[in-house]
């Protein structure tokens, strides 16, 4: 079933490394940007009124940043217009140091039952070098608040001066906290942002030692019962992201808010990064996109063999051919031998070989004609 993502764009601090569409200097106009998303979301009930969500995702920005009133707004504000399932996974991005007790049982209150936290990593002087805005302690006292429940923990690793012993560290905090769930990713130094500065000057590691703490990650997560089900997600038995598992198996989401991407009926379409902009169209009445495509013929097939072969699981035969049509091997022959020393073969699918996984970019390209 589909999915539904609400940016919050609102952070107390923008961290070196993010690209995303986050403002920690307009808190000011909150108010107004809530009750455009609340029009926002209204508007397009009608267009998706057969549909049932399974999923509800908040990311941000720092959606726990912002007074919990907005957060709750936004879900009476989706039941009143959308059909949500009975058990739908509702899930919010918390960073440390944004966050009481308070706010978490507001939260549940209005039924989320899945939290993901940003620690990064355990070790304060690289937290401080990412510009993130808490300490070790203060994930320890998220963790402390969230204990018994459903929880996500981000960890990152590729960071300047960063150890194996520091990733350990990160993973293992992460670990005993109690998360089920574990996204462990390497750092990408996007254009634009100070952190890319710091590429270019040579302090980030090499992409060996990378891939190394890569694969140090991977080991360490699955000898502590986390199984590795796509390229940067662990999680414990049955406690996978929904959401994100959607977008990999090219399911259909729709997005609210600034920068939040849709695709529905095989047409994609995101909205404006700007605040102003957003809050200007959806006054006028106006939708918010700046980009829309239909998606047609191969592209389609590419895209589910791309977001396929990002998961452990890969591409089911099955469902190509209840997608598409006609037999995958048949089809992909020449490409499946041509690449034939990185991917495990069955009848029942294809999939990249475990070792291969963290390079999937360089297999997946020859996929495409």
């Amino acid at each position: 079933m589909p999915g539904i993502y609400i940016h919050v764009p609102f952070c107390k601090s923008k961290c070196a490394y993010c690209d995303f569409a986050s403002y920690p200097k307009e808190l000011s106009k909150c108010d107004l940007y809530f009750a455009c998303l609340y029009k926002e979301m209204k508007g397009r009930s009608e267009s998706v009124k057969d549909y049932v969500f399974d999923t509800v995702y908040f990311g941000g920005g720092t959606p726990s940043f912002v007074d919990a009133k907005y957060i709750e707004g936004a879900m009476r504000q989706l039941r009143n217009y959308y059909k949500i399932a009975d058990n739908a996974e509702i899930t919010i991005e918390m960073n440390p140091g944004t966050v009481d007790e308070e706010k978490i049982r507001r939260y549940e209150k209005q039924g989320f039952n899945r939290f993901s936290v940003g620690l990064q990593t355990a070790t304060d002087r690289l937290l401080e070098n990412i510009g993130r805005i808490h300490t070790k302690q203060d994930f320890i006292d998220v963790a402390k608040l969230l204990k018994g429940k459903n929880f996500s923990v981000d960890v990152m690793f590729g960071l300047a001066n960063q150890t194996e012993n520091d990733v350990r560290e990160a993973i293992d905090l992460a670990i005993s906290s109690g998360a089920k769930h574990v996204s462990s990713y390497a750092l990408k130094a996007e254009e634009g942002t100070p952190m890319y500065c710091r590429y270019l000057n040579g302090e980030l590691p090499s992409e060996d030692e990378v891939a190394d703490q890569y694969d140090f990650a991977v080991k360490h997560l699955e000898e502590n019962g986390f199984k590795r089900y796509e390229v940067s997600n662990f999680c414990k038995d049955g406690f996978y992201s929904r959401h994100n598992l959607n977008y990999w198996k090219r399911g259909e989401y729709l997005g609210f808010g600034v920068s939040a991407s849709s695709f529905i009926g095989e047409r994609r379409f995101t909205n404006t990064e700007k605040i102003d902009e957003y809050v200007a169209c959806i006054m006028r009445d106006k939708v918010a996109e700046i980009f829309s495509e239909k998606i047609e013929g191969d592209e389609r097939e590419f895209e589910f063999i791309m977001l396929g072969l990002r998961t452990a699981d890969g591409i089911s035969f099955d469902d190509y051919r209840s997608r598409f049509g006609g037999n995958f091997k048949e089809k992909y022959a020449k490409k499946i031998a041509a690449t034939r020393k990185y991917l495990n073969e069955t009848e029942k699918g294809v999939a990249i070989k475990p070792e291969y996984l963290f390079v999937q970019n360089e297999i997946i390209i020859q996929f495409m004609d």
